[in-house]
Order: C-alpha cells, then structure tokens, then sequence
C-alpha cells in the first residue's frame, strides 16, 4: 500500500471526533443514516472500538421499540449495512431478520427493469419510472453483496453482480470512464448528462470494495467487468483532482467547488483499490479532508441530498451549509480505509 505520512494515534483520535459526532446526530431509518452508521462500523473494524457498536445497538433497538417505516425502499436498504455488522458482532437474530426482510423486499418487491435492474427509489411512489442511478450501488447492490458472502448465498450474490453490470452499461461513459448520474431507460439517455462527483464515489467506493471482500472472485465472470470499469475510472478521476486534494462536485467543470463527501469515497475507492499509481493522490486527499473536519467532529463541505439536476447549475447550487449522514459515513470510510492500510503496512 501507498506510504502514507500519517500519526495513527492522531488519526484515531480524528476518527473518534467524526464518529461521536455521527452518533449524537438525529438521523432518522433512511439512506442518510445507513450511510453514517457504515461509516461507524467501518471505524469499528478499523480501531476495534466496541463502544462504537455498543451506541449503535442501543440506537437500534430503541428504534424499533418505537416503530420501524411499514414498507422498505431501495435507499433505505442502506439501513442494511450497519446491521450486518451487528449480526456479525452480536448472533441476534433479530438483526438478520431485519436485513433478511430488506432483502425479501429487494428480490420480491422493488421496482425492476429491463435486465431486472434495481429502479433507484426513495419511497413508496414510482419516483423516477425506469431509472438508475449510481448511488443505488451503495444502497442495494453492495448490500446483496455482502448478504450473499454472509449467507453463503449464490443468488444473492449473482444479483448483486448482475446490478453492477448493468449500472456500469446504462452510466459509465466508455470515452472518458466517468459515471453519470443516472439513466432514463424511458427516453434512453442521461438525462442532462452530468459526471456528478458524489456519483463517481458511489461507483467507485463499491466497485473496489466488491472486488475485495468477494472470496474467489476471479470466478465469477462480471467482476472482470468490475475490474476493468474500476480501473479505468480511477485513472480517469485521478487526472481531475483538485490542489486541495478534493475533487468538484461536477468533475469536469472548473468552477466547481470541493465536495468532501464524494472526494472521500473516491479516494477511499483508491486505498480500496491498493494501486502504488494512486499514492500521490490519497495523501493529497487526506490532507484536504482532514482540514474538512471541524473540532467537534462534524464534516464540512458536503453537498445536500441531490437529484439528477437539469444542469450543471443546478449541481452547483445544491446547499452545503449542514452536517449530512453520507459526509459523516464516507469520511470515516475512508480514514477506516487509511488506518487499516497503515496497520497492513507496519505489520
């Protein structure tokens, strides 16, 4: 792995800060919190800080006590992540049934198309009719994933390659190997065409992490697909880094601002990803994402909530005033990233 120059007793420490943080926000069962709290476990397996998953089960079980949502979505499968850390740390099977019903909901329920792609929904409704988006990676596919490896189930994990293929198909642009947005299979285009940033993380960040956590992965044939728009992409975002270290919410526009959240998935992707080519660009990275992190913990800069936007202004103008779950969760991602790296490389 990369040299990295940094104090893992400070790193730690940074790490402790974001999470706490985390933690105290009032995050509701929603892809925003199942964002932060992957965020928190990853930062539990990185630093074995039990009282991490201690604060996440009380939080857990007192929400359900009062009452989970009556019906799943796509993004609320988010939710999934952090109780498959859970699962695994406590045997509660409580927690495998509450991530068993999400993927009831995924196989039986979700709205599909096409080649049975995942429609991106974030409620009930038909939200947007026959589209995909890149975030939906995160959301549902990366959570099949895991499921599959856990459950030692082959379906799952078929599907779960199989939305990877087909999102790489519909979003990843074959010229310069950036993703957009989304895909409306309705009127068969991107819509307005834009290579968000926080998109690009999305694909990035599940890619890299699919192709190390799935044992014998060579012997599935989509992951060459995996490998291939993984590697591509990432030598292509590596060229639009900004000085600061971040990359701009629309990647190819120079006017763009520094967005920390997708900024830290990509270069998490990028530690993921182990390459010695990309060393240069994820210690820039961390330099600019940990002058993002205020005292008390909370991460600056990050985009709110942001819908396949009619133009490049549109992207521009979404606020980043407010702490957001996704900006907490990948963060801690990535410093995860960073000090599992570091340990690897003084082992």
């Amino acid at each position: 792995m990369q040299k990295l120059d940094i104090d893992k007793d400070q790193l730690r420490e940074t790490i402790d800060r974001v999470v706490d943080y985390t933690l105290k926000m009032d995050l509701t069962w929603d892809w925003p919190c199942g964002v932060a709290y992957y965020g928190v476990s990853r930062a539990y397996e990185a630093t074995g800080n039990e009282s991490y998953l201690e604060r996440m089960i009380n939080w857990v079980d007192e929400y359900v006590e009062e009452g989970l949502p009556s019906e799943w979505t796509v993004n609320t499968c988010a939710m999934g992540h952090m109780l498959i850390t859970l699962y695994q740390y406590t045997k509660d099977p409580k927690y495998l049934d509450l991530i068993m019903s999400k993927i009831d909901y995924l196989e039986h329920r979700a709205l599909r198309f096409g080649d049975r792609v995942l429609q991106h929904t974030v409620s009930a409704n038909n939200d947007f009719p026959e589209q995909c988006w890149a975030d939906t990676l995160f959301m549902a596919a990366y959570f099949m994933l895991r499921v599959g490896i856990m459950q030692n189930e082959r379906r799952l994990i078929d599907d779960a390659l199989n939305q990877f293929v087909w999102h790489i198909h519909y979003l990843q642009d074959e010229h310069t190997a950036l993703w957009y947005h989304g895909y409306n299979n309705i009127t068969k285009d991107h819509m307005s065409g834009i290579f968000w940033a926080r998109g690009n993380a999305w694909a990035a960040y599940t890619m890299t992490r699919t192709a190390k956590i799935l044992p014998e992965a060579y012997l599935y044939p989509p992951i060459m697909d995996i490998w291939g728009s993984s590697r591509d992409q990432l030598a292509a975002l590596k060229t639009l880094q900004r000085e600061d270290g971040l990359w701009g919410t629309v990647l190819d526009h120079p006017e763009a601002y520094g967005e920390v959240s997708a900024s830290a998935g990509i270069a998490a992707a990028m530690v993921t990803n182990a390459s010695p080519l990309h060393g240069k660009y994820v210690r820039k990275a961390l330099n600019g994402i940990l002058e993002n992190i205020a005292p008390n913990g909370r991460v600056l800069n990050v985009s709110g909530g942001t819908a396949v936007m009619r133009d490049v202004q549109g992207y521009l103008n979404i606020d980043r005033k407010w702490a957001q779950g996704w900006g907490q969760g990948l963060v801690l991602a990535f410093l995860a990233a960073v000090l599992e790296a570091v340990d690897q490389k003084q082992a």
